[in-house]
């Protein structure tokens, strides 16, 4: 149904049910009562909201993406100059709208500490058996890095330990782990977690036990020395050209607290780990089959390796930047709507090798530029608004996302206010460059009730709202809304649709299977003359409607009945 249809119906129902014919009046037959009609009532779609709306026209988003997606930032990585430059001028753009700083010190910036760990891979990385040996290439069949935040990093001997999926689910009845002592052990695990039953990890959709982040840290709780993850297009959602480019260089994470973690962090493409396994005199196909039941138990490979990497520890401060519309409400404004993209990108780093070899800038234009021009766009209608919202409007522009959403995992766990007043999380990451959609993608739709506001801004717009197209890919898991969904804060991640307006059906997710093949987290992500910003703009539009009707609601959405995150949630609002 069309917006205007809705508008029409509404009208008809409000005259039905408001006019009625006027009672005769004693001595004044000649001059009857005018019937008096009242008006349909818009709902969250009056014509001032439609206003502020219409103020989202994509001059702000191309500005941004040129702007900070330009070679003078060079990729944004944290704690660069290019960082420090992007966040001063989200800032500036900010203030310009009519927001007021809004981090708890009542400046622009939330800072945090951040721990560079560079690693010096090896040439090559051996394996042994017996009197057997394996060598792996560095970034050809191996990626590795220090799980701990020394100068000096490795392992020693170490006994090479298949674990499957290396998953402990209790929720399940899964558990790859089986009680064995793998205190001092290298573990070789699947990427993603088990698909192939919907009543098991929820089938295709991947939940945070596939996650690399899962794995690692699983691992340190079991005691491991290092833990390597097998892997596959398919199984990781991206190419291996992607795990060169993020996982190699500089990573960035918060100060080390108390928590375990393995010595080593490591990656092999599949062609290597059947290598590896048939060195110890197993067959990879076998361990595969092995892995996807139940009863599964870890396998000692008969394989032992070492390796020592030198690691350059450097620590240095990346920031949020956050701005706020104070609501209008004496008692809702205590609550907070709060918009999310991350400024940063990967910054500089080595040449796609099928790219322009002389390109070593990770511009993130696409990723996460565009996300960064629509919350501004987003803002900026909202500071249009002749009225202000009940709740307050955040706009946060985190740091460090591709470190592993660092900056965002900061502000959940010190958030300005107490999370209990976080009403929820609208989240843009990555623009529909293709063009206007009949749909729009919910990132984490069938978890809140988000998904109902949403459907009702879909219906305005005439689109139909779908849950992720890709949900073997975890795209829950890999972007911020995660970071506010683990401290109980309902949350969307919202993505253009595929179905493009005048293309034929299958056309837009090709593109976007192209782009990931080519484009994602390469200097090749860059802006370009044939972009279309009409699809950036109806989705900034969408949060905008989506975020307004929050704003006013009388309730702060829920998470649904038997969700992942609902008893942190209800423990946040005690």
């Amino acid at each position: 149904m069309s917006h205007r249809t809705l508008s029409l119906l509404l009208s008809l129902l409000a005259a039905t049910a408001c006019s009625k014919s006027p009672e005769p009046q004693q001595g004044n037959a000649a001059a009857p009562t005018a019937t008096v009609t009242a008006p349909a009532d818009p709902g969250p779609f009056s014509t001032e909201a439609q206003a502020a709306a219409g103020t989202i026209d994509g001059k702000l988003i191309q500005g941004t993406v040129a702007e900070i997606a330009s070679d003078a930032y060079a990729g944004r990585a944290p704690g660069s100059q290019g960082d420090i430059k992007a966040r001063a001028w989200l800032a500036a753009e900010m203030q310009k709208i009519g927001f007021a700083p809004g981090a708890a010190d009542g400046t622009w910036e939330q800072p945090f500490d951040l721990i560079g760990i560079n690693s010096e891979m090896p040439a090559t990385w051996r394996m042994r058996a017996g009197d057997k040996t394996l060598e792996l290439k560095r970034s050809d069949e191996y990626i590795a890095a220090s799980g701990v935040q020394k100068e000096l990093a490795g392992i020693n001997d170490a006994e090479i330990v298949f674990v499957g999926y290396g998953i402990t689910a209790p929720e399940f009845q899964w558990d790859d782990y089986k009680g064995m002592d793998l205190k001092g052990k290298v573990l070789l695990m699947l990427n993603n977690d088990p698909d192939w039953d919907p009543a098991l990890f929820e089938g295709v959709r991947r939940l945070y036990y596939g996650r690399w982040t899962y794995k690692y840290e699983e691992a340190a709780r079991q005691g491991a020395a290092g833990a390597i993850i097998i892997h596959t297009d398919p199984s990781a959602g991206y190419p291996w050209q992607v795990v060169q480019s993020s996982f190699s260089g500089e990573q960035f994470e918060l100060p080390a607290g108390d928590e375990p973690r393995v010595r080593v962090t490591a990656w092999v493409t599949e062609e290597a780990a059947g290598r590896l396994v048939q060195l110890g005199g197993h067959d990879l196909t076998q361990l595969l089959a092995a892995a996807r039941e139940r009863d599964f138990k870890p396998v000692t490979l008969g394989v032992r390796t070492s390796l020592a990497m030198k690691t350059a520890i450097r620590s240095t401060r990346s920031a949020n930047v956050i701005g706020i519309l104070k609501g209008g409400d004496p008692v809702l404004a205590g609550e907070v709507v709060v918009y999310s993209a991350h400024h940063d990108h990967l910054g500089v780093g080595e040449p796609n090798p099928n790219g322009n070899p002389e390109d070593r800038i990770y511009n993130g234009a696409v990723d996460n530029a565009s996300g960064s021009g629509m919350v501004l766009s987003v803002a900026q209608a909202f500071a249009a608004l002749p009225a202000r919202p009940k709740r307050t409007v955040m706009a946060v522009f985190v740091g460090a996302e591709e470190q592993g959403l660092v900056g965002s995992e900061y502000f959940a766990l010190h958030p300005p206010v107490h999370a209990g007043k976080l009403a929820a999380n609208i989240n843009l990451d990555s623009g529909n460059i293709l063009g206007k959609t009949s749909d729009i993608i919910l990132i984490g739709k069938g978890k809140s009730s988000l998904d109902a506001v949403a459907d009702q801004v879909a219906v305005f717009q005439g689109r139909e709202t779908r849950p992720d197209q890709f949900p073997e890919k975890g795209y829950f898991y890999r972007s911020d809304q995660f970071s506010f969904a683990r401290v109980g804060v309902p949350a969307l991640g919202l993505e253009g649709g595929t179905d493009v307006i005048g293309r034929e059906p299958g056309w837009g997710k090709a593109q976007l299977d192209a782009f990931t093949e080519q484009h994602y987290h390469q200097p090749s992500d860059e802006l370009r003359d044939d972009w279309n910003y009409d699809g950036m703009i109806q989705d900034a539009q969408f949060s905008f409607w989506l975020g307004l009707i929050v704003a006013n609601a009388p309730e702060m959405p829920r998470w649904n009945p038997g969700d992942e995150f609902e008893a942190v949630r209800k423990k946040q609002l005690e």
